[in-house]
């Protein structure tokens, strides 16, 4: 069905859908069950708490990465780009290949497709008949041109969809004289770039962080200059003079990148914002400035404005890797060079700092400009195959590449060995800490570097569709399962943290409801490192690699929608001086994931009610917390049926065993069999069907 932007939605008794551009209308009426679905999956539901339908940054942004097969294909990203309006940014990856297959290339729906600009260039616009062909209703179109999709190379798009307070998109023609040219971002602007595309011409740009006096140059690594003819940008306009942003005649295009300053309207609430505009000046310390965004960026865009050296236009991306410890790798919007990498950022769940004392980032007293934009996930997931999915290798063998793509992005991975041999493991490795560092479930050792075995982007070698897991290895024949989530309000979220001293630390986390269960994990010291779960709601703790029972050993205190502390003192703090921890966080989101506990009696059967309104788990754990235990897994993908249902053990590294009917399909939940699980009270975590 089609959906459009409704601002100050009302549900009343009759449903009326206007036609036309509703920015300021409103949307009322009775919705079906599946028109209602429809719109709450793209973020489109219009509801009595009165927000913009399109408040979710997922429909507004996205950064997709793709290997290059010399052929045409459409890239699907979920950004409505043919009924929206927006524009796409691709940039080669690689070294080497035809020239242009590192160019910086922009395509929008304002010139149309193929018309191109290169941001490296002062180039006019220019036909590219094999480049991005087409704009779509969930994504866009290439061809073969080697600045798009040159076949075994790697690319990244950025797609901004155009949007009320995030971005907009205006061609204009220069008059030579004044001008005001009028806009539809609806607040004044956080950055905007204007390219002459009739001839050639630099790339001027104007940023709040170097005011109305001062322009950059995207193309070059130029230092701000006077200028004060030009922009002072409203919330409605800018202002041009007779210059090279307003000759007689010549054509131009202007992106509008907004500023959200508590003001965005975002978000279920329609408190949040998602899109920053600020500067910073640089300390020369490898414990760098912090910048405070009131959210976690899953891209930001660095630029030195006081000199010209090491002053290139810098970018990140969650996808590509912005990591909490390690490399980042960045790409350069004003040069044709490949992607680089180095330890530049840390992001937090409220902004990002530096990590450097390169100068291009962090330089002693100088002054950086960045753009930010949040990391999606913001509304509470309504079905479990959004965020969770499951890939059991039966028989694959590792000397081949394993591709995980998935219709979700996947942030966090466990996967376990399924059958007794030497190579048996249990692990857990996230995108927040990057690629090949692992994490054993099964003990306490530190995090370790696994070459080639969990990736979750690989510009080598070339197996990891966006947003993808994959696995390497190379060696015999391995039957694993692999248990793949995605972070979203409600549901999942990560965090990490570090201390300097034996002090209780206060831990922001973006999960937007209360933790009901908490996997912590020293990274850097496998000799104080147990893993801690912590349960709020039997205010107590497990070990999720040993078969111990239910401790009041409390070590996460201060609950809340929005942080965590972590306590030190006694056995296995969370907080010891001068340690590195990553933290798992899960809650129930109804309809999708439940959390709970059930008291059961051996040689009877419990009915376990998960909300899953018909539904039956796709993933079960379950752990016995007044006695000892091991950590039972099911899944669909091996199986959960009236019968003996396949079971791994996460503490400890015995083989799948198939024997025993553990729990039967049972609608909204499960139903725990009689005769083997032991009489007592059972944690349980259960994930809806991903079928």
């Amino acid at each position: 069905m089609t959906t459009r932007d409704y601002t100050a939605n009302v549900i009343s008794a009759t449903k009326v859908v206007p036609d036309g551009n509703f920015k300021d209308s409103k949307a009322s009426g009775v919705w079906d069950i599946n028109e209602a679905l429809d719109l709450i999956k793209g973020g489109n539901w219009p509801n009595v708490a009165n927000i913009n339908p399109a408040a979710f940054v997922d429909a507004l942004f996205s950064t997709h990465l793709w290997d290059g097969n010399g052929s045409s294909r459409s890239i699907t990203n979920n950004i409505d780009l043919s009924g929206k309006g927006g524009l796409v940014w691709i940039k080669g990856r690689d070294t080497g290949g035809q020239g242009a297959s590192q160019r910086s290339s922009l395509y929008d729906t304002e010139r149309g497709a193929p018309k191109r600009l290169i941001s490296a260039h002062d180039f006019a616009e220019a036909d590219e008949a094999t480049g991005l062909t087409a704009f779509n209703s969930n994504g866009f179109s290439i061809g073969a041109d080697a600045e798009t999709n040159q076949s075994n190379y790697d690319y990244v798009s950025w797609a901004f969809r155009k949007q009320p307070k995030f971005f907009d998109l205006v061609k204009y023609t220069g008059n030579g004289s004044t001008q005001d040219i009028s806009h539809s971002l609806g607040s004044t602007p956080g950055m905007v770039i204007i390219k002459k595309t009739s001839s050639t011409s630099e790339w001027f740009v104007w940023h709040t962080g170097v005011g109305n006096n001062h322009y950059l140059i995207l193309n070059t690594t130029a230092a701000k200059a006077s200028y004060s003819n030009w922009l002072n940008p409203t919330s409605t306009t800018i202002s041009l003079q007779n210059d090279s942003t307003n000759s007689n005649g010549a054509t131009y295009i202007a992106y509008f990148f907004a500023h959200n300053n508590n003001d965005g309207g975002f978000g279920s609430a329609s408190d949040q914002d998602i899109i920053k505009c600020g500067s910073y000046t640089g300390n020369g310390n490898s414990t760098g400035p912090e910048i405070n965004l009131g959210f976690e960026p899953q891209f930001i865009m660095l630029k030195k404005v006081n000199s010209n050296t090491n002053a290139n236009w810098y970018a990140f991306d969650s996808m590509r890797g912005m990591l909490v410890s390690g490399d980042d790798p960045y790409l350069y919007w004003n040069t044709n060079a490949a992607e680089v990498a180095g330890n530049v950022l840390k992001i937090t769940a409220e902004g990002f700092q530096l990590k450097t004392t390169a100068n291009g980032f962090n330089g002693n007293s100088d002054t950086y400009i960045y753009m930010a934009i949040r990391r999606g996930g913001m509304q509470t997931p309504t079905a479990a195959s959004d965020v969770f999915s499951i890939h059991n290798r039966d028989g694959e063998p590792n000397s081949s590449a394993l591709s995980l793509g998935n219709s979700h992005v996947i942030d966090m991975v466990m996967s376990a060995n399924r059958y007794d041999d030497s190579t048996n493991y249990r692990y857990i490795t996230d995108r927040i800490r990057g690629k090949d560092l692992l994490l054993n479930v099964n003990n306490g050792d530190d995090e370790f570097t696994g070459s080639n075995y969990i990736q979750f982007d690989d510009s080598t070698n070339n197996i990891i569709p966006a947003g993808g897991y994959g696995n390497n290895s190379g060696g015999t024949s391995l039957d694993s399962v692999f248990w793949m989530w995605k972070r979203a309000k409600g549901y999942f979220d990560i965090v990490t943290y570090e201390t300097t001293s034996a002090s209780n630390i206060g831990v922001v986390h973006s999960l937007g409801v209360s933790p009901e269960m908490i996997w912590t994990k020293r990274r850097d010291d496998g000799s104080n490192s147990q893993w801690l779960v912590t349960i709020p709601a039997l205010s107590g703790t497990l070990y999720l690699n040993e078969t111990s029972a239910l401790s009041n050993n409390i070590r996460v205190t201060n609950i809340d929608s929005t942080s965590i502390t972590m306590a030190t003192g006694g056995t296995f703090s969370h907080a010891e001086e001068n340690a590195e921890y990553v933290s798992y966080l899960f809650a129930t989101a109804p309809g999708v994931s439940k959390i709970g506990t059930f008291s059961h009696t051996n040689g009877s059967t419990t009915d376990v009610d998960c909300g899953f309104t018909g539904d039956t788990p796709s993933f079960v754990l379950l752990k016995r917390t007044n006695d000892s235990g091991s950590w039972i897994v099911m899944d669909s993908e091996r199986g959960i049926v009236a019968g003996n249902d396949p079971w791994i053990k996460l503490d400890t590294l015995d083989a799948e065993a198939t024997g025993n009917d553990v729990i039967d399909p049972l609608s909204g939940g499960f139903q725990v069999a009689s005769g083997y699980l032991a009489t007592g009270t059972w944690l349980f975590y259960a994930i809806a069907s991903i079928a």
